[in-house]
């Protein structure tokens, strides 16, 4: 049980109030301006000692004894099967007659608040690595609006959004055993566009020393096109696709796509598209060398790289 940060007596000092009240026959008033309390709270002190003994001196549980309106198990147990049915919390409360801000507190406390969890609870991810850099890029693209002034996404207001402005394209690529991570921003997600940021990302690899022998991407065109499947045998690369409409066997490129909007596209104020695309470089200069990663030991990215270079030495 942690002390509460306010309290003035710890269990030391309320032994000390017992002790000068009953062996050392101070008045309760003195014992109390003594210890800094109120003599009602030396009384409650003295109290508990009388009936509990020392152990009544502890700290305990600020929790009530008695909940009258707790949820009854057995609902309890009727949410989480409804859940696990994918139901959304609306629909259970249609269901079962329970309040809904009742039952999403209850999905809440059951670790399912959200419908994903429900998912990663039935099929827990399956998580690979490959064992040396350059052994898999993951490729992928996100498309962001053109910003023609500040968007809604940083001022809530949808009415004030502006229309017809158009869209450009994030490229990005993983290592899959470093999480090194090279993106671009680009007109289109175009055959063109994915086979000339592809080339210029393997450049950017085997300038820190790393051959790439695979690509893992989505079924878009423009990774299915003439173009781009003859880069990738011409430089020797082989291609794999994901699974349709599974995004997961993609990973690390979705998770990066998720960090890279909420730490650098959606993060700060951009007046312009060009201002957005200025900043990225130097945000994926942290990302790889200063940013730490939680699948690598808080450690970032080029410190893999560092390590996978030390042990091939």
């Amino acid at each position: 049980m942690r002390l509460h940060p306010n309290a003035k007596l710890t269990p030391t000092q309320r032994r000390l109030l017992v002790r000068r009240v009953r062996e050392e026959n101070w008045t309760v008033t003195e014992a109390a301006d003594a210890a800094g309390v109120s003599r009602h709270t030396a009384h409650k002190w003295l109290r508990r000692f009388a009936v509990e003994g020392k152990a009544g001196l502890e700290d305990r549980s600020s929790r009530p004894h008695r909940i009258a309106k707790r949820t009854p198990p057995r609902a309890v147990e009727r949410i989480e099967r409804l859940r696990r049915r994918r139901r959304t919390a609306w629909e259970i409360s249609q269901q079962t007659g329970i309040a809904a801000s009742t039952v999403s507190r209850q999905l809440r406390a059951l670790g399912l608040g959200q419908l994903w969890r429900v998912d990663q609870a039935e099929r827990p991810p399956q998580r690979y690595e490959l064992d040396r850099p350059g052994g898999l890029l993951h490729i992928d693209a996100k498309r962001f609006a053109r910003i023609e002034g500040v968007g809604h996404a940083i001022h809530g207001d949808r009415r004030r959004m502006k229309r017809g402005v158009g869209w450009e394209v994030a490229f990005v690529c993983v290592d899959d055993h470093t999480r090194l991570a090279y993106a671009e921003i680009l007109p289109a997600e175009s055959a063109i566009h994915a086979t000339a940021f592809l080339r210029r990302a393997l450049r950017w690899y085997r300038s820190l020393g790393i051959r790439c022998e695979r690509i893992l991407s989505d079924n878009a065109k423009c990774y299915e096109s003439n173009s781009f499947r003859a880069f990738c045998e011409a430089e020797g690369l082989r291609q794999s696709f994901t699974r349709p409409y599974t995004p997961r066997t993609n990973g690390k490129a979705e998770r990066f796509i998720q960090t890279l909007k909420r730490r650098w596209a959606y993060r700060y104020v951009y007046r312009t598209s060009a201002m957005r695309r200025a900043s990225l470089r130097p945000w994926l200069r942290h990302y790889n060398h200063e940013r730490p990663h939680r699948a690598l030991g808080m450690n970032p990215p080029m410190a893999r790289l560092r390590a996978a270079r030390e042990q091939r030495a």
